[in-house]
């Protein structure tokens, strides 16, 4: 077949002679240099829906509590095991929502601590998780269990609003977060410098899913978050910004002195 090809070419080549478009002619000049521009790739979007605002938790006003979650923030700092098990309750510690089951009555209550905050993982990631969750503001009442404060505290917002919301995208609960601050900026890629497509005043968001691989992480050891906005508009937010309606909490009671003391752990979502 090659053969045949250049013998076609060959008497082609033959006629034009001399009258053979050269470089210089202008229409081939014309033809050399067309750029073909790329089209930009349009941004990710989705359907809008509904603004549902959110009221962030209240701070718990009690100076007892806070001057003892300085005392824990201290300890987790120094990262002091026998230091942390005597901020412990000794007896009665509890741990709501252990999914996996590792919860073992007969070990101490700091074992049980250290275990669902995952304390020594990740280069103990678990002690920053600690100092995070003393750090928080607020804290309410566990219903349930009588004296028991958890933190952080949960949001307000229209719970009829918020049904409304999850019939018309037919999504669930654990598909929404809120952020933790307003103008929290939603960017167009996972990157701190990459550009910002929207901002979330405070208001219910959708999450489309995380970029972290460990599912129990606390949001601010995740990875950037993907979320659809209010807006219709489908960004990353950074570590750290949103909190799930359903978080991670950490809980406080007094003992028999009315010393406080850390009282039990309820798992996230």
């Amino acid at each position: 077949m090659r053969p045949l090809a250049v013998l076609a070419w060959v008497p082609i080549l033959a006629l034009l002679g001399n009258n053979a478009p050269r470089a210089e002619d202008s229409r081939m000049t014309t033809m050399r240099f067309v750029v073909v521009k790329p089209v930009a790739a349009e941004a990710p979007q989705a359907k809008p829906y509904a603004v549902v605002t959110v009221k962030l938790p209240a701070a718990s006003g009690d100076a007892s509590l806070d001057a003892f979650r300085a005392k824990v923030a201290a300890v987790a700092k120094r990262r002091v095991y026998a230091e942390l098990a005597e901020l412990v309750t000794p007896q009665g510690f509890f741990w709501d929502r252990d999914f996996d089951a590792e919860f073992v009555s007969r070990l101490p209550s700091v074992d049980n601590l250290a275990a669902a905050l995952r304390l020594e993982r990740r280069g103990g990631a678990g002690w920053n998780a600690l100092a995070r969750f003393v750090a928080e503001a607020g804290a309410e009442p566990l219903p349930g269990r009588p004296g028991i404060l958890c933190a952080p505290g949960e949001p307000a917002f229209d719970n009829l609003a918020f049904d409304r919301l999850l019939d018309a995208t037919a999504s669930e609960a654990r598909d929404w977060a809120y952020p933790r601050a307003e103008n929290t900026p939603v960017r167009a890629a996972p990157e701190a410098n990459a550009p910002v497509i929207d901002k979330l005043e405070l208001v219910l968001v959708r999450v489309l899913d995380r970029s972290a691989a460990t599912a129990k992480a606390d949001a601010a050891e995740s990875g950037w978050t993907r979320v659809a906005t209010p807006a219709g508009k489908v960004g990353f937010v950074a570590p750290g910004t949103l909190r799930s309606l359903s978080p991670e909490r950490l809980c406080y009671g007094k003992d028999v002195f009315g010393r406080w003391r850390i009282a039990g752990y309820v798992g996230g979502d």
